[in-house]
């Protein structure tokens, strides 16, 4: 059900409300569409999140919590994602020689080829999400989320 579907039906609901529910009905239509580009990879988006940070990285190891920092959805548990990926073979964890405390997440370079075949289906699929927008809308509509 969408916000016109439900301003149709005659229920009075504040701005503030439609608002929201209007968010989060966009947010999740972005993640539909964006995890059926990834699905044909087994990748998901919390998995594409981590590989990014870790290319992000440029060969630095990161940590589980630089990881958790950076990524885009904070309710995801880094460990499992992390571990999922070692099983794919697109990172590899080892512990520091100079701290044994301390492990290090490393992308592999198949970790490195699986995002260059993602960056350009991604690409495509964010400019068909973001279609109806011209180039000043997409300016202003980043204003506005800043607020945020």
């Amino acid at each position: 059900m969408n916000v016109e579907n439900v301003i149709k039906t005659n229920i009075k609901i504040p701005l503030h409300k439609r608002t929201i529910i209007h968010l989060s009905l966009i947010m999740n239509k972005i993640d539909e569409q964006v995890s059926t580009c990834l699905k044909p990879f087994e990748i998901s988006i919390q998995q594409y999140n981590v590989l990014s940070i870790l290319r992000g990285q440029k060969g630095n190891p990161a940590n589980l919590s630089t990881i958790n920092e950076r990524m885009v959805s904070k309710m995801s548990n880094t460990t499992r994602l992390v571990d999922k990926l070692i099983l794919k073979g697109y990172v590899n964890r080892t512990v520091c020689k100079q701290n044994r405390r301390k492990v290090e997440i490393r992308i592999t370079e198949s970790g490195l080829n699986i995002l260059k075949d993602l960056d350009g289906i991604l690409f495509e699929t964010e400019k068909k999400i973001l279609g109806n927008f011209n180039e000043t809308e997409l300016h202003k509509l980043n204003i506005l989320l800043n607020k945020f």
